[in-house]
């Protein structure tokens, strides 16, 4: 431990008594997300349970300018929580208070620690719902730190659109709030932005304003298989150009596919390209949807085409898809995933899979494609044996290849995992001489370099 984090343990330790722990076994559960398992301890871990509190932490790490990690449930997948520098992990779950739902104006205010699930499972009674789901039950103060969509994305967005506003911790310990509850504004810099996507390095949230919606009267799945994944993707591209207003539209390729049939026993289905969608509307409106998309994918060679309406079938159907990175870990017990992301424009998707490929061919790597097809948006799994040096070396080539390649063909090295540490290089291919001015940022929010440090923006 630090010199500076022993100064304010006993401070802490005073106020907080048994919410603070050094011990070794809390310090490793808060030192990696579910990516790469990343060794990097924080000294101690605190957790709080208001703005205040936060506050009051950050003022004191602020003034013996000691590190800062904040903590929601740990399913970042890009070395986001790592305590690089050791310090204070400061561990936001318990401030899980819904504190406002607004249904006639379809918003509502939340502390951090509150996940997407919680306020779901809240909400649904008034007919209402949070629609940014990316797979994982995170917390949503996490969602916005991490800029993270998922599944849902090609029509609601992602936390971007839906976020109206924060209470923010800075990094002198004060409290500010961003945005209203109001639709749109144009009054001074929208600060409500430059959090989202700010991975903890620039303050705290520790109160989200969100926008919500109205629980669709229908909800409908299909599944489309397809020989080629050039067919699975021209499919896609097809439906966003006629304008199909799908709620999700899913792409696993045959490898993914092989491993989600055996971990989830999807019956019936083939170990080759598939599409998943979902439809939103009225009855009517949603059978008129899946008929279109079902002529779509006929033209693109794509067969076995089933409609799942009943609720318990379509939530199996989604669940698998959610637990796609489960099921690629199954595939090859004992080795690691180390999950990556990228996107490029819809119309260099197939491109860029298919290039892609090649990469993993190359690799000799088993790496399952999974991905949002709507956004041109797709995660690549590659695993590997960590006790194997030169295995481990060739994942970590095969990721930072994709991310190059994404970004050559118009792209981005990160749709919605963000960036970590693991991506800095790849930031710095993607934005230039832009770094620099997200470096004057980052020195003007946070002088001391106390906030997540070594994360996002490479100082």
């Amino acid at each position: 431990m630090y010199a500076a984090t022993a100064t304010i343990h006993t401070h802490l330790k005073d106020r907080y008594g048994e919410r603070l722990s050094d011990s070794l076994a809390l310090r490793s559960q808060h030192a990696h997300g579910e990516g790469l398992q990343d060794a990097h301890l924080p000294d101690v871990v605190v957790f709080a349970e208001s703005t205040e509190e936060v506050a009051h932490i950050v003022g004191l790490c602020h003034a013996a300018r000691v590190p800062i990690v904040p903590f929601g449930t740990g399913t970042s997948l890009e070395g986001h929580v790592a305590a690089l520098h050791g310090g204070v992990c400061i561990d936001l779950s318990r401030m899980n208070q819904i504190i406002a739902v607004n249904p006639e104006d379809l918003d509502c205010r939340v502390q951090a620690g509150v996940t997407r699930m919680q306020l779901n499972r809240d909400i649904k009674a008034q007919g209402l719902f949070f629609p940014i789901d990316p797979g994982a039950d995170a917390s949503l103060g996490g969602m916005a730190a991490t800029r993270a969509s998922g599944t849902n994305a090609v029509r609601y967005g992602t936390m971007r659109e839906n976020v109206l506003g924060f209470t923010v911790v800075t990094a002198e310990g004060k409290i500010i709030h961003t945005g209203t509850r109001a639709r749109k504004s144009s009054a001074g810099y929208d600060l409500t932005r430059l959090f989202v996507g700010s991975e903890g390095t620039l303050g705290i949230m520790t109160e989200v304003q969100l926008k919500l919606y109205g629980l669709p009267e229908c909800m409908a799945a299909a599944i489309s298989q397809f020989d080629t994944l050039e067919g699975a993707v021209a499919s896609v591209i097809m439906a966003m150009q006629m304008g199909i207003p799908m709620a999700r539209i899913e792409l696993l390729d045959s490898v993914q596919m092989a491993a989600s049939i055996a971990y989830s026993k999807l019956e019936g289905l083939a170990a080759k390209p598939t599409l998943f969608f979902e439809f939103h509307g009225s009855e009517r409106y949603v059978a008129e949807q899946a008929e279109m998309m079902q002529d779509i994918s006929s033209e693109n060679g794509g067969s076995d085409y089933r409609w799942v309406k009943a609720q318990e079938e379509r939530t199996a159907l989604w669940q698998a898809r959610h637990h796609a990175y489960y099921a690629a870990m199954a595939s090859r017990p004992g080795y690691q995933c180390m999950a990556t992301d990228a996107c490029v424009p819809i119309s260099r998707l197939a491109e860029c899979i298919t290039e892609a490929g090649k990469l993993i061919e190359q690799s000799g790597l088993s790496a399952p494609i999974v991905g949002h097809a709507g956004d041109g948006n797709f995660h690549l799994q590659p695993l590997y044996d960590p006790k194997d040096a030169e295995m481990t070396a060739r994942a970590h080539a095969l990721t930072s290849a994709v991310s190059a390649l994404a970004i050559r063909l118009g792209g981005t090295c990160s749709g919605e995992h963000g960036i970590g540490f693991h991506k800095l290089e790849a930031l710095k291919a993607e934005h230039g001489e832009a770094i620099g001015l997200m470096q004057s940022i980052k020195k003007a929010l946070d002088p001391n370099n106390i906030m997540n440090p070594g994360k996002t923006v490479p100082m």
